[in-house]
């Protein structure tokens, strides 16, 4: 199923306008990205489906949407171990990814995960637009990802 040891997961509903930033981030990278670096996935607000792919990856970096009252496009990295670490405010889908890492968490399934979350001023229904904050965003947020990508690769550490 891998074909890195890394996993880049975008999460958000790609409807709902910037709440979908995980998925528009991830269809992105496919367009720039050379392969080999990471698999990615649009996890969309699938929840505990993606539990398969979370435990086949010793690290996983997400990309998700909050609703933190922070400036619109602010970017955050916070590593959660258990749904409490996760923000308050994260986006309507917020109870499924908590519960997925709780469970993943009391299994001993937990990959080490990275979450970059994206401050949105709000859900827009039946959107598929980012709005000018969250797209002035995607260019920093992708370098951060990648970085963080290329310093999680063994072989390119080593070589």
């Amino acid at each position: 199923m891998t074909s890195s040891p890394v996993l880049i997961l975008g999460i958000g509903n790609y409807l709902m306008g910037d709440e979908g930033v995980g998925v528009h981030f991830i269809n992105q990278l496919r367009t720039e990205t050379e392969p080999g670096l990471a698999d990615l996935i649009d996890g969309g607000t699938a929840g505990f489906q993606l539990m398969e792919y979370l435990e086949s990856y010793p690290h996983v970096i997400m990309i998700d949407a909050t609703l933190d009252g922070k400036l619109a496009g602010t970017i955050q990295l916070i590593k959660p171990k258990f749904s409490k670490d996760f923000p308050s405010a994260m986006s309507t889908h917020e109870i499924g990814l908590k519960d997925l890492v709780e469970g993943m968490a009391l299994l001993g399934k937990l990959p080490d995960i990275d979450l970059f979350i994206i401050s949105i001023e709000k859900v827009q229904p039946l959107s598929t637009e980012l709005s000018p904050e969250i797209e002035a965003a995607l260019p920093e947020l992708k370098r951060r990802v990648l970085e963080l990508a290329v310093s999680l690769q063994p072989e390119l550490i080593q070589g």
